[in-house]
């Protein structure tokens, strides 16, 4: 792991912070993660046990100190270490096919699925705040998927460019 990837990944983690912040909560404190979104992009480029360890840990807490979701520090924790490493196995069973835009696109869908899911359950498990799992899915997860697919696919295809354009070595860089 060297300086330059993890400047770019923690890069990646500060834009993802900061759209988390500014996105407003919806339905019950619940918001869309764009850290999500950025981690997936950051696992993406650097698709390693190592890389997406430290992505998942440092979006799960950054997410868990923003959350406005009551009691949603450690489901973010867990929701992202979870997401995160799931996240890793697909690209790597799919690794043929992982680099076309069109999968990758359907592969964040996946994963914010699998991301509210997990975060949800976890909630439901680890605090005593009566949720409606079913409601807060349709009505949280369905739409975070939707936004966080939407950015993706406008992100980036523009990070894929700049980063064939630069001396970054990363998965994409070699594609």
């Amino acid at each position: 792991m060297n300086t330059k990837n993890l400047v770019l990944m923690a890069l990646l983690v500060g834009i993802g912070a900061t759209l988390y912040v500014i996105i407003p909560g919806i339905n019950g404190g619940m918001k869309p993660d764009f850290m999500l979104t950025m981690m997936f992009i950051g696992i993406l480029l650097f698709p390693t046990f190592k890389e997406t360890f430290l992505l998942s840990l440092a979006t799960g807490v950054l997410s868990g100190l923003f959350s406005t979701f009551p009691g949603g520090f450690v489901p973010n924790i867990i929701d992202k270490a979870v997401t995160g490493f799931l996240f890793l196995i697909i690209v790597f069973v799919l690794r043929h096919v992982a680099q076309k835009v069109a999968v990758t696109i359907s592969l964040v869908a996946i994963g914010t699925i699998i991301s509210g899911s997990t975060f949800l359950t976890m909630a439901l498990l680890l605090t005593e705040i009566p949720i409606n799992f079913f409601a807060l899915f349709v009505t949280v997860v369905l739409p975070a998927t939707a936004l966080n697919t939407i950015a993706f696919a406008i992100i980036f295809p523009i990070v894929s460019k700049l980063l064939k354009r630069s001396s970054f070595k990363t998965a994409i860089s070699h594609a």
